[in-house]
């Protein structure tokens, strides 16, 4: 259900039921959650490229399981990173690229909004299709949906279960690019090299200083960086700057 590869320093985590459109069965959430927790633990490991097999990045929870689930939507819910996927991307220290391959549809789609960067292939498409349903989302998306893209839109597509094109999700500012759906996986493993090119440490640290000042009003966001790296510049020699900045030096004449 869950394929691993890894290339260098970044792991590809693919979604692996290409027959039910990568539904998110209960057996399918507990491999990601185990994968997801022991890459994040890999010293080895400093970045994560999330996709899916064939045409769907994931359709979101099989349904079809949940209609003969005694829990149904229950453990779906549950704050347990083995029931929640997208507790189990969140809680990952490195970063996690989404390389949407097709559909993302409903937690699908929380799943993607979860991942710290998102690049879409040109056929990918997005769809809220809770309400469709009747049910109501428990992964975030109500919340992070309308943060990313502005209420009115969010109300759109959440209100009607329609899909979202990848070309408008850029425009929208959901994804950071639109790629070629041959070109979708080189650029995504690419960029993740690139992350994985910063010390662990750094990379770590930054990843959750942006996420904790998103988290917090604009002033108190502001007090919290400046408190984080106050104490984390301290540790940094005048050594350590010189070295690295031949580094840089030398990166900006290589692009």
């Amino acid at each position: 259900m869950l394929i691993v590869d890894r290339h260098d320093a970044v792991a590809v985590v693919t979604l692996n039921r290409p027959e039910a459109m990568n539904a998110l069965s209960r057996g399918l959430r507990g491999e990601l959650d185990r994968a997801v927790s022991e890459l994040s633990q890999d010293p080895k490991i400093k970045a994560l490229i999330l996709t899916g097999a064939g045409r769907a990045f994931t359709a979101g929870l099989d349904l079809k399981e949940l209609g003969s689930d005694p829990q149904g939507l229950g453990a779906a819910n549950a704050t347990s990173t083995r029931e929640n996927p997208v507790l189990a991307i969140l809680q990952c220290p490195k970063p996690v690229i989404a390389a949407v391959n097709g559909v993302a549809i409903t937690g699908g789609f929380e799943l993607a909004l979860a991942c710290d960067v998102i690049l879409a292939s040109s056929s990918a498409r997005f769809a809220d299709t809770h309400a469709r349903v009747g049910i109501l989302p428990g992964w975030g998306l109500s919340q992070r949906l309308s943060r990313i893209i502005g209420p009115y839109r969010a109300k759109e597509l959440s209100l009607t279960g329609n899909f979202l094109d990848a070309q408008t999700a850029r425009e929208w500012g959901l994804v950071n690019r639109v790629l070629a759906p041959e070109d979708l996986m080189p650029a995504a493993l690419a960029l993740a090299l690139d992350m994985a090119s910063i010390p662990t440490e750094t990379l770590i640290a930054y990843k959750r200083l942006i996420d904790d000042g998103y988290a917090q009003a604009f002033g108190e966001a502001l007090d919290h960086e400046e408190r984080v790296s106050r104490e984390a510049n301290r540790r940094v020699t005048p050594d350590m700057v010189e070295a690295r900045r031949a580094t840089i030096q030398a990166r900006g004449r290589s692009q």
